[in-house]
């Protein structure tokens, strides 16, 4: 059994200590074959900072730590003097830090250029500049002099400052962008002294002047052969964890092939273009194999509350995201964080995947990798709409349990009394209206789907389209919603549009339920319950 890189990010550390490594060197010889400056985004937790730390190893001639690797063999070909050559590096690892305070980001990139110039300047030494933008220029042409070799720069989780301010402190974000804008369009004019640069992130940020100033910069996030280069392959995982595969196997109490249909059906299902290959989540494949569970590892280290809350205040349907939806590359590629567009921050943060492209149109479909996207983000959903839980739902797991039961046995009127628990907790934005029937549709939705239902919303019929419709083994339940009005009104739509007709013949007992959502109460007001 391998020793396992759970939360290891440093090449070195993994290396030396006989921890599993998964080769991926061969895209760092494929990115040196093609170019010097590169940017790619992919989700947390896939791999980025490892791929920063090999690289920096790598520029930094750790030659022992390579090994039977891909890059050795690419290295062994060129002539003796060219082998292994030790580059000046600075790697700017922005995954931690106190962004949102007024001079976070300053603190910590003075930090790093302070260690640099001890590096490569001389202790105590400090590159000419007032600013940081000209003293890191000053820094890298320096730097290469003193070497007598061009500098390397890595950058990670580049965005992190912006996110953690995001729809949450826009001035701090307008500030920390200013800052990035400035610093980093130094590398453009020290394109002489530059070896390679790259820089990674979850979100690529439109109006962030690495991607405008730097016109050399090559965005290779979309790209098929990089499709792999962040993530574990069915191919990669197959041959490097067999063993491990046939321990949760028996862990499991499941054949062979039974457990890789889990494994994929839970991790697998990430693609970043529209021809590569897929991807499972690394984080969550390894703890799973660890711990010999197929627990939401990736999802539990990192509540989306912030994308939730858009979404939530922007009211897009969240069974949007179950059907598919579609989107050009040059929507994906960009997000704006003044815009209302959620599309690219989902797809780029790993909550939707590539799962279809139309070629004539040049339009990816996305929707969600895997169960454990979708269950882990309508399963936070709920919380986050409905915060709190009225004294009759003391425990939110046991009552899970009781509202699929009463599915199961059409007891709806304990079921309707616990769904209008649930929506009482509803949080309201301060200086904003009350939630529209689509934020409470899309609240619905989510506990329905984690109920484990079978369950449509805006369903189309050639008279109207109806609001809500859950069908288990048994029975069919029609939901219509209103705001504001009746439960008799809402009863009396699915009357007059005919939404129970399709369902006539199905052999199953069709319930009809009509609700009204009062903003005054912030939950249901009433309903009233037809068997068909």
């Amino acid at each position: 059994m391998s020793k396992l890189p759970i939360g290891i990010q440093s090449f070195e550390k993994l290396r030396e200590d006989g921890y599993l490594y998964i080769d991926k060197t061969e895209y760092i010889v494929e990115l040196l074959e093609g170019g010097s400056v590169y940017f790619l985004s992919r989700p947390r937790r896939f791999g980025k900072s490892l791929l920063i730390s090999t690289m920096e190893a790598y520029f930094l001639g750790k030659k022992e730590l390579f090994d039977h690797l891909a890059i050795a063999e690419y290295e062994a070909e060129k002539p003796e003097k060219e082998q292994w050559i030790r580059y000046p590096v600075m790697t700017f690892s922005l995954s931690g830090g106190e962004y949102q305070s007024p001079g976070g980001l300053e603190d910590m990139l003075d930090s790093y250029l302070a260690r640099y110039e001890s590096m490569y300047l001389g202790e105590g030494q400090t590159a000419p500049g007032k600013t940081l933008t000209v003293r890191f220029g000053n820094l890298i042409e320096m730097a290469a002099a003193k070497c007598g070799r061009p500098v390397v720069v890595l950058v990670d989780e580049y965005d992190k400052p912006l996110l953690e301010n995001l729809s949450v402190n826009p001035e701090q974000e307008e500030k920390n962008r200013t800052l990035f804008k400035n610093f980093f369009s130094v590398l453009k004019d020290k394109d002489q002294y530059l070896k390679f640069a790259f820089f990674t992130g979850v979100t690529k940020f439109s109006k962030v002047s690495i991607f405008s100033d730097l016109n050399q910069l090559k965005d290779i996030s979309l790209l098929p052969k990089y499709s792999a280069i962040c993530g574990i392959t069915e191919k990669e995982m197959t041959g490097n964890l067999a063993k491990e595969i046939d321990s949760l196997a028996q862990t499991l109490g499941k054949k062979r092939e039974d457990t890789l249909k889990a494994l994929a059906k839970m991790y697998d299902g990430y693609h970043f273009s529209a021809d590569g290959e897929g991807v499972y989540n690394p984080f969550s494949l390894l703890n799973a194999f660890a711990d010999g569970n197929l627990g939401r590892y990736w999802f539990e280290t990192g509540t989306p509350s912030f994308l939730i809350r858009m979404m939530t205040e922007t009211g897009m349907p969240a069974e949007e995201f179950s059907r598919g939806v579609q989107a050009s590359q040059e929507r994906l590629e960009n997000y704006r964080a003044e815009g209302r567009d959620l599309v690219p921050l989902f797809y780029q943060s790993g909550y939707l995947t590539i799962t279809g492209y139309d070629r004539i149109f040049q339009e990816y479909t996305l929707s969600y990798p895997n169960d454990e996207v979708r269950y882990g983000y309508l399963n936070a959903l709920i919380p986050m709409a409905a915060a709190k839980y009225s004294s009759s739902v003391p425990d939110p797991a046991f009552s899970v349990r009781r509202m699929i039961t009463y599915l199961r046995t059409n007891e709806m009127e304990p079921f309707m009394t616990m769904l209008q628990a649930l929506l009482a907790g509803i949080p309201y934005h301060e200086g904003k209206t009350p939630a529209s029937e689509q934020q409470w549709r899309n609240v619905v939705y989510a506990i329905f789907t984690v109920l484990g239902q079978y369950v449509r919303c805006e369903v189309h019929s050639s008279r109207g389209r109806s609001d809500c419709i859950v069908e288990n083994e048994h029975y069919v339940y029609l939901f219509e919603f209103k705001q504001d009005k009746s439960a008799r009104e809402a009863l009396e739509q699915i009357e007059d549009r005919g939404y129970a007709l399709p369902y006539a013949a199905c052999g199953k007992q069709v319930v009809k339920i009509g609700a009204n959502f009062s903003t005054q109460m912030r939950t249901l007001s009433e309903w009233k319950i037809v068997m068909a």
